[in-house]
């Protein structure tokens, strides 16, 4: 069984700086893609990053303040979060799209964690 497990949310004053981190553990044969999705109160969960291979993508809201970054070796993705807005405030969860086996392809979630921006 594949397991995500997030560390990292927290209570952060408008401005500051959180680093989360993801790590995949359990049968994994390779990770596709990695992410990190967000659900505020109300809202439908919303992609912030993604990264495929070397390739990333942001949202639009988080361009230029948000870096996504995966380390292969260790099946971990993180993500450092910059210059942070009450507007995002949201409960951050890790998402990896991987095969288990060379047939199996599976998508997992974490079980999320919870980033506070205090204005």
């Amino acid at each position: 069984q594949v397991q995500l497990v997030e560390s990292g949310g927290g209570l952060v004053q408008a401005g500051g700086s959180l680093r989360l981190s993801c790590v995949v553990s359990g049968r994994v044969f390779v990770i596709n893609a990695m992410g990190w999705y967000r659900q505020a109160p109300g809202k439908q969960r919303e992609l912030v990053a993604l990264i495929i291979l070397n390739s990333t993508n942001y949202a639009d809201s988080v361009k230029g303040r948000f870096t996504i970054a995966r380390d292969n070796a260790q099946n971990t993705v993180s993500l450092q979060m910059n210059s942070l807005k009450p507007e995002d405030t949201a409960v951050y969860y890790c998402n990896a799209d991987l095969l288990e086996t060379t047939m199996t392809r599976s998508n997992y979630w974490g079980q999320g964690t919870q980033v506070t921006v205090s204005a």
